[in-house]
């Protein structure tokens, strides 16, 4: 069984990651590709229920010598790509340094720590200190959903909420507004509060959110700290199903 594993393996079309030999289904991204091969690609925008954004660019990689996001690309037969490179990683914790400093992420005080990709994203490329001056830019809470709560000092503009209500919610409840440093979640309301959409607390929009701007109301540090997702494990781990212990 084994052998002809092996052998239908070896029929596949396939490319290099990093010296590895990585078979792709037609169809496939890079990134699609790596996780199904184990191989963790950093990124915080890609989720594999949405179509790929290409927003965050952390997913950069370098094919045949270009720059390219993995999750928009498609894989191809003999491609050359390198993923963990001194280069590449050294771009990826500068743009992780800048969604720290961008929005307001007090991580020992917010009820995401430990279960936030931003970050065990950081911890992930060893992001020592914030590098860049803090913006400390005013951002509003949105406390007038009855079970959900809304703090966009956390939100790092990944879309996900957005594709999530679009997509599978149907409700089109959040948007991106403005340009540049002040792009902003939008809520699709008269009113622009939460509490007069008809986001449901049992949404997909409200669980896909990979840091703390959407958040369950009354359910915050239900779960000590020593045992959330990332106290023992790494990204990485997660990500590609390793990590076991």
């Amino acid at each position: 069984m084994r052998r002809i594993w092996a052998l239908s393996m070896s029929l596949k079309p396939s490319f290099s990651l990093d010296g590895q030999t990585l078979a792709f289904l037609s169809g496939q991204t890079i990134m699609d590709a790596a996780l199904a091969a184990g191989v963790y690609i950093p990124h915080l925008c890609h989720h594999p229920e949405f179509k790929p954004h290409g927003s965050c660019k952390l997913c950069t990689v370098k094919v045949n010598g270009r720059n390219v996001a993995s999750c928009t690309m498609p894989a191809a037969e003999g491609m050359v790509v390198l993923n963990d490179t001194p280069e590449l990683n050294e771009a990826r914790r500068a743009l992780t340094q800048m969604l720290f400093v961008e929005g307001n992420h007090f991580c020992p005080f917010c009820e995401k720590s430990g279960n936030c990709q931003l970050q065990a994203l950081g911890y992930f490329l060893e992001m020592l200190s914030p590098h860049y001056n803090h913006f400390y830019p005013q951002r509003e809470v949105d406390g007038s959903h009855p079970e959900v709560l809304l703090d966009r000092n956390r939100c790092i503009m990944c879309e996900l909420c957005v594709r999530a209500s679009q997509d599978v919610d149907g409700k089109n409840v959040f948007a991106l507004g403005g340009r540049g440093v002040h792009t902003h979640l939008i809520v699709n309301a008269p009113s622009g509060k939460l509490g007069d959409t008809d986001l449901a607390v049992s949404d997909r929009a409200v669980q896909v959110c990979p840091v703390g701007a959407i958040l369950k109301k009354r359910h915050g540090f239900e779960v000590p700290i020593g045992q959330r997702l990332y106290d023992h494990k790494t990204i990485k781990d997660v990500q590609t199903g390793d990590g076991h212990g």
